[in-house]
């Protein structure tokens, strides 16, 4: 890992690891919730029971969020699980009635918790891309 990934790497490694953590133990009504929203935005995660989903998107959170803070994992790596995760969340976004205001992209209130995750998108492709462009000027 380069250092100046390290700030962009830890701090997005820290809040994924411990939003992972904190859905450990989602079950019941909590988990048919973000079950459903997830369903509303990518419909074949309808063959995923609710706890089973919220287990699973509890793993891959917190494994990200590892991954991230794991200086031998390289950033293009790390980058790439940053930015299709961010891009299952924007597409939650630009699918869930009522997060965006009507015919715009901006964020209703409600929205705007999610409408962040399009920087996760961005972040991972800024540590692919300058992971990349760095090997290439290296001759690698």
């Amino acid at each position: 890992m380069k250092l100046v990934h390290l700030p962009l790497r830890a701090a997005i490694g820290v809040f994924m690891l411990n939003s992972g953590l904190t859905k450990r133990g989602m079950e019941g009504e909590a988990a048919q919730a973000t079950h459903a929203m997830a369903v509303g935005a990518i419909p074949q995660l309808r063959q995923i029971p609710p706890n089973r989903f919220a287990k699973l998107l509890s793993y891959s959170e917190a494994t990200l969020g590892t991954a991230l803070l794991a200086p031998f994992v390289p950033s293009a790596l790390v980058g790439l699980g940053l930015a299709a995760f961010g891009a299952g969340l924007v597409q939650l976004y630009l699918k869930t009635p009522g997060l965006r205001q009507p015919g715009s992209m901006r964020p209703t209130e409600a929205g705007t918790p999610i409408a962040k995750d399009f920087w996760l998108v961005g972040a991972g492709l800024t540590l692919v891309l300058d992971d990349l462009t760095h090997r290439k000027r290296l001759g690698r």
